[in-house]
């Protein structure tokens, strides 16, 4: 049986094939340009396979998940202004007779997360997982569910407690100026300093601030959702960073909620290479199917 996976980033698309075992079978990876071309990619690439029996597509946002709206299916008011009020599963729809399922980028991680803790009995109720990159997002899921009703959580537009040392940072959202996103994404790297984040030694104190807001994050999360596990993954992400969010995290949370070991609560994604969208795509895909 093959399943179609469809991750939907602002900067890429990764596409792929893959068993009921979510393994990958066959797999691409194209910019994303404009919708037409980079949609029409997408089509010709699952047109290859004659005997596909489902997709699921994690896309970039925001997008319109209430399946009553009539949007729904369609990036919205994203700030990349040539996608915005594109019919994405619209498109997908009218060149494949198949089952479809249509959720956030970060819902496609938090599934993969998820799916594998079962597959390896880890015992595991819930999770939120944060991607940080191009832009902030965060996904949960509580028991097989997606958190969410009249909408897809905005997490990454969070307001948070300016570090001391940033107040001069005025942030790059185009809408909230010094939200998460406009904080700790990629770009404020350069906008902060005029290198790539690549190339800001880890021993910079923009690592620091970038982790006390991170940290901020995550005891929101851990607050007001009481996850069993809080995942970071995207381009910002390394082990040596999520420890100095760690030790942030702890002072902030001053001992008023035990979450376990800090190492278990707060970690890197269990599918290497910021994978884990298309394992939760190939779950998601299957769970449409045998509807």
């Amino acid at each position: 049986m093959l399943l179609g996976s469809i991750e939907a980033g602002g900067t890429k698309f990764v596409c792929a094939v893959g068993n009921d075992s979510y393994q990958i079978i066959d797999k691409i990876q194209f910019k994303t340009t404009t919708p037409t071309e980079t949609l029409q990619k997408a089509v010709d690439y699952f047109k290859k396979f004659a005997d596909l029996k489902a997709i699921s597509i994690a896309s970039f946002g925001p997008i319109e998940i209430r399946k009553h709206a009539p949007k729904y299916g369609y990036i919205t008011d994203t700030p990349k202004k040539k996608w915005q009020n594109i019919d994405f599963l619209g498109t997908l729809k009218q060149n494949f007779n198949l089952p479809i399922y249509w959720t956030t980028d970060v819902n496609g991680s938090a599934y993969g997360e998820y799916t594998m803790a079962v597959l390896f009995n880890k015992q595991i109720n819930s999770l939120t997982y944060y991607t940080i990159g191009t832009g902030v997002g965060a996904g949960t899921v509580i028991n097989g569910q997606f958190l969410g009703d009249t909408g897809h959580p905005e997490v990454g537009h969070i307001r948070l407690k300016r570090h001391p040392d940033d107040l001069d940072f005025p942030g790059i959202c185009p809408y909230h100026g010094d939200c998460l996103e406009g904080l700790v994404c990629g770009p404020t790297f350069e906008a902060r300093t005029g290198h790539k984040g690549q190339d800001v030694p880890l021993q910079n104190h923009t690592w620091d601030i970038m982790a006390y807001y991170v940290a901020q994050a995550a005891l929101q999360t851990t607050l007001g959702i009481r996850p069993a596990k809080i995942i970071f993954g995207g381009g910002v992400v390394s082990e040596a960073f999520l420890d100095k969010v760690r030790s942030q995290f702890d002072k902030l949370m001053n001992g008023y909620i035990d979450v376990g070991n800090l190492n278990d609560y707060i970690t890197m994604p269990s599918v290497k290479e910021n994978g884990s969208a298309t394992v939760g795509n190939f779950a998601l895909a299957l769970r449409e199917l045998n509807k």
